[in-house]
């Protein structure tokens, strides 16, 4: 019976032991608790930086895309109204020739 109440007196000792926090130990786990909110904060505002980034770039890839079909449709336009006038001065070359 000596044993069994020894051995419980000895585990609650250290049960009561280990509930019992010092100052130290508050103050470290605040701090780590403060570190590991403001390491994560820097995180979030990096990665709304990088999505900031990464949509602007796409919106300059889709404009700079816009502009290049809109420069193709406009050469294009131009190179028919170029043959167009081409013709048409062929055409009255052709009858300048026939009646002079």
């Amino acid at each position: 019976m000596k044993k069994i109440a020894i051995t419980l007196a000895a585990v609650a000792a250290l049960g009561v032991a280990a509930c019992n926090k010092t100052d130290t130990t508050d103050a470290n786990n605040t701090t780590d608790v403060n570190a590991t909110t403001t390491e994560t904060g820097n995180d979030i505002d990096a990665a709304a930086t990088d999505a900031n980034a990464s949509a602007s770039n796409a919106s300059d890839a889709t404009s700079n895309a816009l502009d290049s079909v809109g420069n193709s449709a406009s050469n294009a336009a131009a190179d028919v109204g170029n043959v167009a006038a081409s013709g048409a001065n062929a055409v009255a070359n052709a009858a300048h020739d026939a009646t002079h």
